[in-house]
């Protein structure tokens, strides 16, 4: 194993099916060459199709029949993934590596770090300040090995000295440290070690007594992760007696709560008095360097631009692919107005809503929206028209005129999705109702082709919103850059965090998330599967783009089945304004 793009059992009938059914435009991999021994061959999807490209290995350097020189396999497609060399097909078509299909960890012990560097496992294991923490990771001197890194008790000018102790992995894929015993995998190894300790060259013990454990993981292998967060552990408390304590998704969602206290971002605005009665709650206010701010207030009036809402984007993903969101809280009877000058002024057709108007008797969100079909609601300085109303499994479909008599701009069709059956203080029973109408969510944002950021909200806008927001995010990720990418939950929702305080709120939140990923990349691996079993019946490999979009249409079916039953008035309003709103060229783009 070079590295985890490195596959040294597959054929390239195998590169192609797997490239087909796990992977996406510009997923690639590479492989020994069965033809030519020793040589080697990069196969990349293209679209739809598989192609395959030869490296040569002359003994002295990698190339490609001609093209630049390397020392190593490695450091050529690290080339070719930057933005150093164009590969180009027989017929001239640009083939772009963008996305390695990795190979499956080479165990799912939560200790395993992956492509970490040395410097970066000392800094994660000194901070914890506990002799004996460890966590193993890919030796980037030598693909293919691995490293120990343990916190020792030795002190140093930088603090307690970090062992480096390098796992060599021979031929037949069993691992040593350098002595007599070699152990079959890397699970073995640690469990021995940590229960022997490792003597260094200079006679030093090294000590395993706690793993650092990563949140990192290959989508493909989160049922692995899942089932070990799943599990309770039993420890004994102070007075010897067993006693069960929550480990595993409680565990990393503490890790987290701990993260949120070192972020410091001032809320200045949210804070000043003429705006306290704009927030919901008076201590989740919006970070300054990322809050929607109102355009076109009224400078006389401090805090006239002001509204409980932040912009969050997803930095999973290249720059110029992060989708846009905003988060904010639900409406408060003075608020409304400011909202759909919000809505009005980013552009945004789909609102989420993601909680009940009262939930156990208390209000969660006025009503920012007329109650009957037809009627007209003014709301400051706009005019909301409910067209038509739909009821839909576990939610609310509504289709909305805004428009602004002040402007001289045309009206605007948006739709509002409310969410009714997430319960308040907990979360669904299983993440199929949520992924459902995601889905719905993100056919209708993607046939407006607007890429105008849709608003989410729910009553403090952080919980449910964030919740949506994560998985929504995730799911882009894997869509983007398919089954085997890496994902890391705590690090999403560190990274929203940092766009809007306290996004994901409890640990219940935080496991569903896993849940829904999980869900979610089983039936994208059911769907694919389906449509290269009926290619191969037909002999035929490619995957058809048509067959691939299925499970999407029946998607969109369903929401066209909702607009056949909005009633005659309400389809004619909406194809009205959709009519002048193509007319007019309206929508922005980014």
């Amino acid at each position: 194993m070079l590295n985890r793009w490195f596959h040294r059992d597959l054929s390239g009938i195998d590169a192609e099916t797997v490239l087909k059914t796990r992977g996406v435009h510009g997923s690639f991999l590479a492989r020994p060459s069965k033809k030519n021994v020793g040589d080697f061959s990069l196969s990349v999807r293209v679209g739809e199709i598989v192609t395959h490209i030869r490296i040569q290995n002359t003994g002295d350097y990698y190339d490609l029949y001609g093209g630049e020189k390397f020392a190593t396999l490695a450091e050529l497609v690290e080339y070719y993934t930057g933005d150093h060399g164009t590969l180009q097909d027989k017929d001239g078509t640009v083939i772009e590596l963008k996305y390695p299909l990795n190979c499956s960890d080479p165990t799912t012990e939560r200790w395993y770090h992956g492509h970490l560097s040395g410097p970066n496992a000392e800094k994660l294991i000194r901070e914890r300040d506990e002799p004996g923490t460890f966590l193993v990771r890919e030796s980037l001197s030598k693909p293919g090995d691995f490293v120990l890194s343990a916190l020792t008790d030795e002190m140093t000018s930088s603090g307690r000295r970090v062992s480096h102790i390098k796992i060599m992995c021979n031929k037949n894929d069993r691992y040593t440290v350098g002595g007599k015993e070699i152990f079959d995998n890397l699970t073995d190894l640690v469990e021995h070690f940590k229960r022997t300790g490792i003597e260094e060259l200079s006679g030093t013990m090294v000590y395993l007594k706690q793993p650092y454990y990563s949140t990192r993981l290959n989508a493909a292998d989160i049922e692995s992760r899942v089932k070990q967060l799943d599990q309770t552990s039993e420890r004994e408390n102070m007075d010897g007696a067993d006693k069960k304590i929550k480990a595993g998704f409680w565990e990393e969602f503490d890790a987290l709560q701990k993260l949120e206290t070192k972020v410091t971002k001032s809320r200045d605005e949210g804070m000043r008095p003429e705006n306290k009665s704009k927030n919901r709650y008076k201590n989740i206010l919006p970070f300054d360097d990322t809050r929607v701010i109102l355009q076109n207030a009224d400078p006389n009036v401090v805090g006239s631009d002001y509204i409980n809402a932040n912009y969050v984007a997803n930095k999973l993903m290249d720059i110029n692919h992060q989708k846009v969101y905003i988060a904010c809280q639900g409406c408060l009877a003075t608020t409304v107005g400011d909202f759909w000058q919000m809505v009005w002024q980013e552009e945004s057709r789909v609102i989420v809503m993601t909680t009940r108007e009262v939930e156990k008797g208390r209000n969660k969100c006025v009503p920012y929206w007329p109650t009957l079909e037809g009627e007209s609601k003014e709301v400051g300085r706009y005019v909301v028209t409910l067209l038509a109303e739909k009821d839909a499994t576990d939610y609310k479909i509504r289709v909305m005129e805004l428009t602004a008599p002040h402007r001289n701009e045309p009206a605007r069709t948006i739709w509002h999705y409310q969410y009714l059956s997430w319960p308040d203080h907990g979360v669904p029973q299983e993440p199929g109702g949520v992924l459902s109408f995601l889905e719905q969510v993100n056919i209708k944002q993607n046939e407006l082709s607007s890429s105008a950021p849709m608003v989410i909200h729910c009553s403090a806008g952080i919980g449910r919103t964030g919740t949506i927001v994560v998985i929504d995010m995730l799911i882009d990720s894997i869509d983007a850059k398919g089954l085997d990418c890496d994902i890391d939950i705590q690090k999403c929702i560190q990274m929203v965090r940092e766009q809007r305080s306290g996004m994901v709120q409890t640990e219940a939140q935080y496991k569903f998330i896993y849940l829904a990923v999980l869900q979610y990349i089983d039936s994208t691996k059911v769907t694919r599967k389906a449509v290269m079993e009926t290619e191969t019946e037909y002999g035929n490999l490619s995957i058809n783009p048509k067959h691939q979009k299925a499970s999407r249409k029946a998607s969109a079916k369903k929401n066209e089945d909702v607009y056949e039953n909005l009633g005659a008035k309400g389809k004619k309003d909406v194809k009205k304004q959709k009519s002048e709103e193509k007319k007019s060229g309206s929508v922005r783009k980014r």
